[in-house]
């Protein structure tokens, strides 16, 4: 039984508010390290752990109170002068919120958190009695960060991670020396630091608490289930629903004129007047009502700098995780599926992709590496990006691995161009195959992140230049409930498309299709594209040869999918298939003639066998 019986809403809005508070707490840490003396970043502090403070004893919880009273005397000291901040008493800091953090998740649970590991307490305690704190809290250790890769990978190799040694372009033939520890998802889904604190002391004992892969918390996060929402929003949704209201009482008011008998002009003009403005405030209160599931991207965001923070002390690197576009707003569960693949970019950007101090100095480039992370609105998608100033990668050395995993051929590499290549690491099986062991879990390769964007019906492009850095793109539509999409035609079946990837409508005149390497194709102002019958993708009888060419755009090519006719343009609520999802089908949707119509994954049903859509092997036109 809870602990916490008949306080369960209390206990949600503290945790609510409390997690939000210490993820801004843990930001202005790092700020606070580049400005140790600001007094405004230490007053905040203090102010944050007081109120967790209060909470906490609001709800009898007296172990999360004594953390937080320890820590908030350790700041009242220095904001008072009488401690000065140094590198050491900042990890011991870190230590602290790390404690209150995994308390937070004791209370989650429903349960009265344990006490905190008693070398904080005492290191805490130390420091207030003014006792030195390098003689309490050891100094970090510098060893490689956790690879975040696949375990389940086919491909054999050494335990330890991915070798991104081949992969990134060496400078000045210093490659990164690395050996990888793996997380494991439920840590990256909580979306807080997953690699050890900087003194091992400091972790949890066994008999504590319930631990896993090396005394490591391993219970899910569950999915939140409530929304902040502006008033204003509320509001007018409120003022809509009511015009709605009078709207339909006039509808009904003419509906008994008609039926009595009155089908004079002025009455069914009345009627279509009536009519189209119930549509017009329908269509208003749809757009309302999703504006309700949007929230500031920047709520995720502010976990990370934290994330960036601890990586970069541990592997001994000067590394600022940058923030801009923190106010784009994105669906309400595109947020929080989004914290897996966020945080596996991030961390190898700061462990893989920046380089170690000496590495950056011979090199000619500043001491501080630059890691950003950015959120802007593209008309109707959301654009991330993930992006470094390091070593980059050299698509030249992606190929001879892929080759080597035996993940692609020989003559396959040979036909990729740099993009092609940089988007092999997205391959299932690029990642290596480590041992499960007490130390390790199951963690998330580039190969999952692709998955996770597909599933938001995104789509992810790498572009790398050896000695400059990486860039990662995420394109995410702007909402999952609703999906622009076209409408095609095989016979009378409909078909949806996502309107997105639709770049334009053209007719198909056999005379004109060529036949190049095996496929046909079709030259479309001088750029030669495959041609694809839907009807062939589909595993359906091709009847007739397809009359038009819908022409898309995929991140990784441009193709014209040959369909029969047309039905149109429509907005597609989306309904998804938990149960049985068959292959290229993302969802559902019903037409405003009560038709189910299916909406097509068109980058699934790309997919040859094993392989991606990136080394031409889209299959021909083929009418018999």
């Amino acid at each position: 039984m809870s602990d916490f019986a008949g306080m369960e809403d209390l206990l949600q809005d503290f945790l609510q508010e409390a997690n939000d508070l210490l993820s801004d707490v843990d930001n202005k840490l790092v700020d606070l390290e580049k400005m140790p003396d600001d007094r405004s970043l230490l007053n905040d502090i203090f102010r944050g752990f007081h109120t967790v403070k209060g909470g906490a004893g609001f709800l009898n919880a007296t172990e999360l109170v004594t953390l937080c009273h320890l820590t908030e005397n350790l700041f009242d000291k220095l904001r008072n002068a009488e401690l000065h901040l140094t590198p050491e008493l900042m990890d011991l800091i870190m230590a602290a919120t790390k404690g209150v953090r995994d308390m937070f998740g004791d209370l989650s649970s429903g349960v009265q958190p344990m006490p905190a590991p008693a070398e904080l307490l005492h290191a805490l305690e130390a420091v207030l009695k003014g006792e030195a704190v390098a003689g309490v809290v050891a100094a970090p250790t510098v060893e490689a960060a956790p690879v975040v890769v696949e375990a389940a990978a086919p491909v054999a190799a050494a335990a330890g991670g991915p070798d991104w040694e081949a992969l990134h372009g060496a400078v000045n033939g210093q490659p990164p020396v690395a050996t990888g520890e793996v997380i494991t998802r439920a840590e990256a889904a909580a979306a807080v630091p997953a690699e050890k604190p900087t003194n091992a002391a400091f972790g949890r004992r066994g008999s504590d608490r319930p631990t896993g892969g090396g005394g490591r918390r391993v219970e899910e996060r569950a999915r939140e289930n409530t929304i902040r929402v502006d008033t204003s929003r509320l509001d007018q949704v409120l003022n809509l629903s009511g015009e709605i209201g009078l709207t339909k009482n006039r509808l009904t008011s003419l509906r008994a004129d008609i039926l009595a008998g009155k089908n004079d002009g002025e009455t069914l003009h009345a009627l279509d007047q009536a009519v189209s403005q119930l549509d017009l405030l329908v269509s208003d209160l749809q757009n309302s009502v999703m504006k309700t599931r949007m929230q500031p991207i920047g709520r995720l965001f502010q976990k990370y700098p934290r994330i960036a923070r601890d990586l970069a002390r541990q592997l001994g690197k000067d590394v600022e995780l940058v923030l801009a576009g923190e106010e784009t707003e994105v669906d309400k569960t595109m947020i929080e599926d989004l914290a897996d693949p966020l945080i596996h970019l991030i961390r190898n950007a700061v462990d893989h992709g920046v380089e170690a101090t000496a590495e950056r100095a011979a090199a000619g480039k500043s001491s501080k590496s630059l890691v950003r992370l950015e959120a802007r609105q593209e008309g109707d998608h959301i654009v991330l990006i993930v992006a470094d100033d390091g070593r980059g990668m050299s698509a030249e050395r992606i190929r001879a691995k892929a080759v080597e995993k035996g993940l692609i051929s020989e003559e396959e590499a040979n036909t990729l161009d740099d993009r092609q290549s940089f988007n092999l690491i997205l391959l299932p099986g690029f990642s290596t195959k480590t041992e499960i062991s007490d130390v390790s879990g199951r963690g998330v390769g580039m190969d999952v992140v692709k998955t996770n964007i597909q599933k938001l019906n995104g789509s992810i492009d790498i572009r790398s230049e050896p000695g400059k850095g990486s860039v990662f793109l995420i394109s995410l539509p702007l909402t999952l409930a609703i999906l622009p999409v076209l409408l095609v035609l095989l016979g009378d079946q409909p078909f949806a498309l996502p309107l997105s990837l639709v770049r334009e409508i053209l007719p198909i005149e056999r005379d004109k299709i060529q036949e190049v390497g095996g496929k046909s194709t079709l030259v479309v102002r001088g750029e030669i594209l495959p041609v694809v019958s839907l009807a062939r993708l589909l595993g359906w009888p091709q009847e007739r040869y397809p009359e038009y060419g819908v022409l898309m755009q995929t991140a990784e090519r441009s193709f014209i999918l040959g369909v029969d006719s047309f039905a149109g343009r429509d907005d597609a609520v989306i309904k998804s298939l938990e149960d049985f999802r068959p292959r290229g089908v993302a969802g559902v949707t019903t037409l405003s003639n009560g038709q189910i119509v299916l909406i097509l994954d068109m980058k699934e049903l790309l997919v040859d066998g094993q392989h991606m859509d990136i080394g031409g092997r889209i299959p021909a036109l083929d009418m018999g």
